[in-house]
């Protein structure tokens, strides 16, 4: 029995050593001429395709360098251009992704040369003792025929490899964190609103308003107050209205386009099916018709929408806006895996990055979506079973053979045929089925809660590459080893063994198991070539440009088309990663094994290297910059690749001697020195790589904002309210060619006018107002292109605050008195913090800066502390502060964000109430007769008490004002080293010690303490409340309509039962 076992296994051993070796061979002969032929191609079409985009959209210093038409021309500038300059130029994204690059090249690069000395030899001279019937040219240079003391070598080459994996990424990792600190400390980042702003999510249902989320914040005893706070809104499905608009504009212009094509009439009308099933049944419909009622109904629909936002509830999550950079990293970092009351606090993404859907989602809720998403995953994991059951089917084509007459009579007459199919169709099936993997990992993590893109990157790699190693490096060995052992298994059964024999017989097994795993090296050496030209394939774009040209010759191009498709395109980083990670785990797996794998992928980087730093200087974009975000999660994930190649090896000790010896032992070790280097390199590099630690003496130079800037424009609002608010809704575009044709299409008179154009930034252009109101503009040839400035605006590179005015500049030299502290001494400044500006401040200051007008510049360069000011002391009396309204709000009631209507007094028609500082000489602070101040005020509104304690107030609220870490204080008490490395001390540590009690109205607490009474008619003071300090600025909806200005008559205030009319002054 057992020589009928050795006889099937020596006929398979035959035939793979006669075949395999051909069989990579040839795959490798095959990719290598197409690779080469690809290049010669884009090399030809180069200079008359467009192959650089980013040359035309990216202007200034972000311009790549200049390539001439040569046939290798472009090979110049990725030799010269070195990383400074790059990082400017394309973003630390991209630098990361090529800094990975060059540590896997140089990495396996010595790996290769190390192996190879090491380990081949042995193999060599074992393998070669073998007869020639059971061994060829691949096997001998492998570990498979090793055995006895010579195994120590390839232990030795294991603690080589681990020894030179933690070089590289100790090397690398330090230079990650030198980028970062670069990254943080660049202007592009210090001006970035985003920088400074605070994200909290879960936020309780009785703390959903603005003045709650202030509230939640003194609650949390965040050590510097913020600036503005906003809460989010419920946007229902105004987000599917815009895209339901938008979708609708691109069918029309679709449609035109087809209808009016080469500039003129079709001879039939377009048209378009609605019901049915399965192409039958349904009503056909005009489709130009339809299309344009569509997008009547929807503009209207999304212009109610976004007029009633202010009735609409909050959500559960908000943002704080802060002084300046550093003090938001300080307060996130200390927030970092905690949940206080619930919520979570963490730094701000940019708004850009938000996922807005999944943002409000409850914890219940994301738990679910998260249990489920495990769910398909597990589902998609057991389908894919199918084509690895393939693969393996393929990749062991010579072993059927023996049980198959049929193919192995196919195979006996065509061998170069059989080669082909054994090498090339199981990568090349391998690659087609992966290639919607990554599409369903990102649709998973976005179900399963996601809250930015960034995150969802990292949730992708993690997850893909997961997939990747445990699917086909695992399953797929795993697979193979079943199919070997049952391939003996059934050689028993047809030579009529017992089952007694069976049994006996799996004392082979190990032996078995080993040689099948060794034996798939050659899987991967066919594998790795196709890799090497896919890179390459990258490098053409040929699918692209055929797909363009397709649809360019077949369904004709929109004026939004050609824009788009001008554009540089995204670059899917976490896809690339996890592709090359992967290889990356392949080649370490196989590295003591079978070091020709090893060179293989050392091949690979070296390919990729060369490809993607000419596609992310001249090709590519990246969608949202996370600073480099993505490398702690590959780092982490090359690591466990390289305790998979301790395991494998430790495995095949074991295989090999048995557990009689002790020699498996020594290979235990390199797994334990991986977590001791993983844990030494978050103690070393983690805090810094996350977060931003300033020393004391950037810090004195850091540009603190204030917060009458960060509300005076409602930034805040405006820049992390949901984009549905304020997302430009497309206007339908036509050729200009073709726009004379369209009295024929609508067959009626169309009007002429002169439209601002969202999509040109708000450039007028001619545009036809067809009788519904609907403008069709006409594009010309000229104008088809993407504008560079208009580029970067859409893709955030131009920064809110960039684009309307830095607050440091708008305060003057407010800045000069932050970095004059002689002028303030320290204690004054804990006094501050711990109590708010004294009486003294507010009363020796003409101008009163905490109520003053923005516009007034002088009143910005006054600091809030004297050197003479006193320690403690409250605001004496806010009635008789000063108040002047501005103008761009009239006075009475408007409503607020939750539907509550806001209480202000009205004046008769409407006109804005004197100032005690408009009064005429002589009055002493009294109203003149027949002002308007004078009169009593009309009817008060006050709502029924049906609100939530604390009530909502206006957005862009500032949080605690009065208390507000002063514009110059950048002098910190407690210093900022304190703050990020010791603990709870004798000055404070505003996370650790005992809460602190909200101050009364007494000492200028404004925020959501003890509520202050608010004066009375006599004092001639009609503004808002005093709860907040800041005018209700309206809202970013009142360029859609005056609805935000809106004010109830008489009768309406009556119809709220219960209400009297106030005798004066404001009621709470």
């Amino acid at each position: 029995m057992s020589d009928a076992i050795n006889q099937a296994v020596a006929d398979s051993v035959q035939k793979l050593s006669e075949v395999a070796p051909t069989a990579v061979l040839t795959n490798c002969l095959l990719w290598t001429g197409v690779a080469f032929i690809t290049i010669i191609g884009f090399n030809i079409l180069r200079p008359n395709i467009i192959y650089e985009p980013k040359a035309k959209y990216h202007t200034g210093g972000k311009t790549p360098p200049k390539i001439s038409d040569g046939f290798f021309s472009w090979l110049p500038p990725l030799i010269h251009t070195k990383e400074p300059e790059l990082l400017d130029k394309v973003g630390l994204d991209a630098i990361t992704f090529l800094r990975f690059l060059r540590m896997m090249r140089w990495l396996f690069f010595g790996l290769s040369l190390v192996l190879v000395a090491m380990t081949i030899p042995v193999n060599v001279t074992q393998g070669l003792k073998l007869k020639p019937n059971k061994r060829d040219a691949l096997s001998i240079l492998t570990i498979r025929d090793v055995n006895g003391r010579y195994l120590y070598i390839h232990i030795a080459a294991v603690y080589v490899v681990t020894f030179m994996v933690f070089g590289a990424v100790w090397y690398h990792w330090r230079a990650m964190v030198r980028l970062r600190t670069q990254w943080f400390e660049s202007d592009e980042y210090q001006k970035s609103f985003y920088a400074r702003t605070l994200m909290i999510t879960d936020v309780p249902k009785k703390l959903h308003s603005d003045q709650g989320l202030t509230q939640l914040l003194q609650q949390l005893q965040i050590p510097y107050p913020a600036t503005a706070v906003h809460i989010g809104r419920k946007v229902g499905k105004l987000p599917e209205l815009v895209d339901y608009h938008n979708e609708a504009v691109r069918e029309l212009e679709t449609h035109l386009v087809r209808y009016l094509k080469g500039g003129k009439i079709g001879k039939k009308r377009p048209t378009i099916t609605q019901g049915g099933c399965l192409g039958m049944g349904g009503q056909k419909r005009d489709a130009i018709d339809h299309y344009t009622a569509k997008l009547k109904k929807t503009e209207a629909a999304i212009e109610q929408w976004r007029n009633d936002i202010d009735l609409r509830r909050a959500e559960n999550y908000g943002f704080a806006s802060l002084a300046a950079v550093p003090y938001a990293h300080i307060v996130a970092r200390k927030m970092a895996g905690k949940t206080a009351k619930g919520t979570t606090v963490t730094m701000a993404p940019n708004p850009k990055d938000i996922i807005w859907e999944n943002l409000n989602m409850t914890p219940a809720e994301r738990t679910s979506k998260r249990m489920m998403g495990f769910v398909w995953l597990a589902v998609v994991a057991f389908l894919n079973t199918i084509p690895l059951l393939i693969i393996s089917f393929l990749a062991n084509l010579t072993s059927l053979q023996a049980y198959i007459p049929a193919l192995s009579d196919w195979s006996g007459k065509n061998p170069r045929l059989a080669s082909l199919a054994s090498s090339i169709l199981p990568p090349t099936i391998s690659a087609i089925f992966g290639y919607a993997l990554p599409i369903i990992m990102r649709w998973l993590s976005r179900y399963q809660g996601s809250t930015t893109h960034t995150r969802l990157d990292r949730a992708v790699v993690a997850r893909y590459f997961a997939f990747l190693v445990i699917s086909q490096l695992i399953v797929f060995s795993l697979i193979g080893v079943i199919f070997n052992s049952v391939q003996e298994v059934m050689a028993q059964i047809d030579k009529h063994a017992s089952f007694q024999d069976i049994l006996q017989s799996l004392n082979k097994l190990p032996a078995v198991v080993h040689k099948t795993y060794i034996s798939q090296s050659n899987y991967w050496l066919n594998w790795l070539p196709l890799r090497g030209f896919l890179a390459v394939f990258d490098l053409a774009q040929i699918i692209n440009l055929v797909w363009v040209s397709f649809r360019t010759h077949v369904f004709g191009r929109t004026p939004r088309d050609i824009r788009e498709w001008t554009q540089p395109p995204e670059f899917e980083y976490a896809i690339y990663y996890s592709n090359l990670l992967f290889t990356a785990t392949v080649g370490l797996v196989f590295a003591p094994i079978a070091p020709l794998v090893t060179v293989g992928c050392a091949v690979v980087f070296w390919l990729s290297s060369v490809v993607y730093k000419y596609q992310l200087m001249f090709v590519f974009i990246t969608k949202i910059e996370s600073g480099g975000r993505l490398w702690n999660v590959v780092m982490n994930r090359l690591l466990a690749s390289l305790i998979l190649m301790q395991l494998l090896m430790t495995l095949t000790i074991i295989l090999r001697l048995k557990f009689f010896s002790w020699i498996w032992i020594s290979t235990l070790p390199p797994i334990l020195f991986v977590f001791a280097f993983k844990f030494w390199l978050t103690k070393q590099f983690d805090n810094r790589f996350r977060w931003y630690l300033p020393s004391d003496s950037v810090v004195k130079k850091t540009t603190v904002h204030s917060a009458n800037a960060d509300n005076s424009g409602q930034r805040l609002e405006k820049r992390f309210g949901h984009p549905a608010l304020y997302a430009d809704l497309f206007t339908p575009m036509l050729h200009a060619k073709m726009v004379h044709l369209l009295p024929q299409v609508y067959h009626g008179n169309i009007g002429q006018a002169n439209t601002a154009m969202d999509e040109y930034d708000g450039k007028k252009m001619q545009a036809q107002v067809l009788p519904g109101g609907i403008k069709i503009a006409g594009i010309e040839q000229s104008d088809l292109e993407y504008d560079p400035a208009l580029y970067g605006r859409d893709r955030g590179e131009l920064d809110w605050d960039r684009m309307s005015m830095h607050s440091g500049h708008m305060l003057g030299n407010a800045v000069h008195y932050a970095r004059d502290k002689a002028q303030i001494p320290m204690n004054r400044i804990q006094g501050y913090l711990q109590h708010g500006p004294s009486a003294s401040t507010l009363n020796h200051h003409p101008e009163h800066i905490e109520l003053a007008r923005m516009d007034s510049r002088q009143s910005d360069a006054w600091p809030l502390l004297q050197p003479n000011a006193s320690q403690t002391g409250g605001l004496d009396s806010v009635g008789s502060t000063p108040y002047e309204h501005p103008h761009q709000y009239p006075p009475g009631v408007g409503y607020d964000r939750s539907g509550t209507p806001v209480q202000r007094a009205m004046t008769p028609l409407g006109q804005q109430p004197m100032t005690p500082q408009q009064y005429p000489q002589g009055h002493h602070g009294q109203a003149p007769s027949g002002s308007y101040s004078g009169l009593q005020p009309g009817q008060i509104f006050t709502p029924p008490q049906q609100q939530q304690a604390p009530p909502p107030h206006h957005r862009g609220l500032s949080v605690n004002t009065f208390a507000q870490y002063p514009p110059q204080g950048h002098h910190l008490s407690p210093s900022m080293a304190s703050l990020h490395d010791r603990g709870p001390s004798a000055t404070g540590d505003y996370f650790a010690g005992p809460r602190a009690t909200s101050p009364g109205p007494a000492a200028g607490y404004m925020g959501p303490g003890p509520r202050a009474t608010s004066p009375g008619p006599g004092t001639g003071y009609m503004g808002p409340s005093p709860v907040s300090p800041h005018q209700r600025m309206g809202t970013p909806q009142q360029h859609f309509s005056p609805r935000s200005q809106r004010q109830p008559s008489y009768d309406q205030l009556r119809q709220y039962p219960g209400q009297q009319p106030s005798p004066g002054g404001y009621r709470q």
